[in-house]
């Protein structure tokens, strides 16, 4: 009688992890695995701080906020433009200013072309700000 008890014990205790084997590789893969921002089908950029992040299933992978937003991103609405960029950038206005964050212009020039550093903008012909 206790061979049979300790065979059902075991067989049990065997199943039970196979079981709970199985259910753990059907868990989706590590939080860490996940991309920063996603772009969902209908072309809007998720980060991890937007409250859709974890329900967009079908996306395209981007490192960056700012990288999903140059592939033609939108951002969810309600979340400032300012989001959108990752790292600072010069914008040289049409006139050919170069204005880097500090410059009191900077938030005003809409119509510029951006580059990574003032060096680049004054490289490239612009001035900088009197």
């Amino acid at each position: 009688m206790k061979s049979s008890f300790f065979r059902i014990l075991v067989s049990t205790l065997v199943s039970m992890f196979c079981i709970s084997s199985v259910m753990a590789a059907d868990k989706p893969a590590d939080k860490a695995a996940e991309p920063a921002v996603k772009k969902s089908d209908s072309g809007i950029c998720h980060d991890k701080s937007s409250p859709s992040f974890a329900n967009t299933k079908k996306f395209t992978a981007y490192a960056t906020i700012d990288e999903c937003v140059k592939s033609g991103g939108k951002l969810p609405a309600g979340q400032p433009a300012a989001a959108a960029a990752a790292a600072p950038i010069v914008k040289k206005s049409d006139s050919g200013i170069c204005h880097d964050s500090k410059s009191p212009s900077y938030e005003r020039t809409k119509k510029f072309t951006e580059f990574k550093t003032v060096d680049e903008c004054l490289k490239s012909g612009g001035k900088l700000p009197k």
